[in-house]
């Protein structure tokens, strides 16, 4: 199956959700979330990250998270990572109570593409406010895509963006086998995954230039994640990246409102008086979306 099967596949069934002036979306991947051990890359952004989704949620935002929300190759327990971070699914599930949440898989969670897998391993979880076991979202369906359109016509295609990369897509159960086996042990001793597109430079560019060029074929605007790199330029390109949550000091996302897009950045600042506040910061934007393009 070939790139462009690979992607469109995507977003055959992909719902269609509306765009418009008053719209609020915010786009996050890659949170990487783990079970608080040394492979843990979300760990030292979670303070960072629920701050940003109180923000969000505060404001009336709908979260669409493009997949690799869950570190499902390096751990086999969904259930350990909700445990673990019990405050983030909280507040994920006032974001699916209210109908403003929608998760995308990744190739690090590919298995919750199953139909069965919500019901079976995100039915509820256990709430430290309440000291009871709660409903998390047993009903949600993970999607491969999600579309956002507007009234002109005008679309957005989101997804994870590892169909561009044969082996975390197409072999993606050999390359779990070998982050488990091989590159977690060696992460240890600071040996980078060599396969990872977002551990490796030439494999990172390889992979954001076979999204753009899709992108351009097909006149569409695409967000992704999977690469790890922000990417919001103007709207003289069809290829944006929101980030990720597992950077060093910060965390991206792509924010959707008034009809523009911006990329921001929320971290740790420090006041004249020394205290520590979180901020967001604007990388890029806002840029307006054109109106409708002919696909």
């Amino acid at each position: 199956m070939s790139l462009e099967s690979r992607l469109s596949r995507s977003f055959q069934s992909a719902p269609i959700l509306p765009l418009h002036y008053y719209s609020r979306y915010v786009l996050f991947s890659d949170c990487h979330r783990g079970c608080a051990n040394s492979n843990d890359n979300f760990l030292k952004n979670q303070n960072l990250y629920f701050s940003a989704l109180q923000h969000y949620y505060q404001n009336g935002f709908t979260y669409i998270e493009l997949g690799d929300g869950d570190e499902l190759w390096e751990n086999r327990r969904i259930e350990q990572i909700i445990e673990v971070h019990s405050n983030v699914f909280w507040l994920l599930t006032k974001f699916a109570q209210q109908n403003r949440l929608y998760l995308l898989y990744g190739n690090h969670d590919m298995v919750k593409k199953k139909l069965r897998y919500p019901s079976c391993h995100c039915s509820s979880y256990f709430c430290t406010e309440s000291q009871k076991m709660q409903p998390l979202f047993p009903n949600l369906t993970y999607h491969g895509g999600v579309i956002l359109e507007d009234n002109s016509g005008l679309r957005l295609y989101l997804t994870h963006g590892h169909q561009a990369d044969l082996l975390n897509s197409v072999f993606w159960r050999l390359s779990r086998f070998l982050v488990l086996y091989v590159w977690k042990p060696l992460e240890h001793i600071g040996v980078l995954d060599p396969t990872s597109a977002a551990k490796n430079n030439y494999r990172k560019n390889l992979t954001e230039k076979r999204l753009s060029s899709w992108a351009e074929k097909k006149q569409q605007i695409l967000i992704t994640g999977h690469t790890h790199r922000p990417r919001l330029s103007g709207m003289d390109s069809y290829y944006f990246n929101t980030g990720s949550c597992v950077h060093p000091r910060c965390i991206t996302c792509i924010e959707i409102q008034n009809h523009s897009l911006t990329l921001c950045k929320w971290t740790i600042n420090t006041r004249f008086d020394r205290t520590l506040y979180v901020a967001r910061e604007i990388l890029a934007g806002p840029f307006s979306l054109p109106q409708h393009r002919p696909s």
